[in-house]
């Protein structure tokens, strides 16, 4: 099976990780930073807003299940791509709405996307796409978050309406 990468930052990760894991063709998630200066990003640094970095997940898919514009359809389904730099309560560059290209085919999609979606929001969208340079995996500890930590206020607020609302529109993209 040959798979594909992909980099998206669309507010915390942990909601789209959670999200993501649940789509068939998706056979790893990982939480972690890109678009930023620094060479080693930290977590209390990315969230100080000191790195430059997004918070992001680098999704590895087999194309023959779901393909790249499949999984823009979902990440523009879960998040807000008219918000500059803010997700609900997150604020910050590092909940900024950016898609990080690996290719120009990744690029020419995403801007496709975009393009065709203008007219279905009231506000511009303000999704970056730009190439990525480096994508840092986040510490282990937010890797698979909700599962491992169900319990958590943020998760239980922010989560399960994400995951109901990608269970109604791509019912047919989940894993049984």
């Amino acid at each position: 099976m040959a798979t594909e990468t992909c980099v998206l930052g669309g507010g915390c990760f942990w909601c789209l990780d959670a999200s993501y894991r649940l789509v068939a063709g998706v056979e790893q998630v990982v939480c972690g930073y890109a678009g930023g200066h620094d060479p080693a990003p930290r977590y209390e640094a990315v969230c100080r807003g000191t790195t430059g970095h997004a918070e992001v997940v680098e999704l590895t898919y087999d194309p023959s299940v779901v393909g790249f514009r499949d999984l823009l359809t979902i990440f523009f389904a879960l998040h807000d791509p008219t918000t500059l730099n803010r997700q609900g309560n997150d604020v910050g560059t590092q909940y900024r709405s950016v898609i990080f290209t690996l290719n120009e085919a990744q690029a020419e999609q995403a801007q496709e996307m975009i393009a065709q979606m203008e007219g279905d929001y009231s506000a511009p969208i303000v999704t970056e796409v730009t190439p990525l340079e480096a994508f840092h995996p986040a510490e282990e500890y937010h890797q698979d978050y909700f599962t491992k930590n169900p319990g958590n206020a943020y998760c239980q607020f922010l989560i399960p309406p994400k995951r109901h609302k990608l269970a109604q529109r791509f019912a047919d993209r989940l894993k049984e």
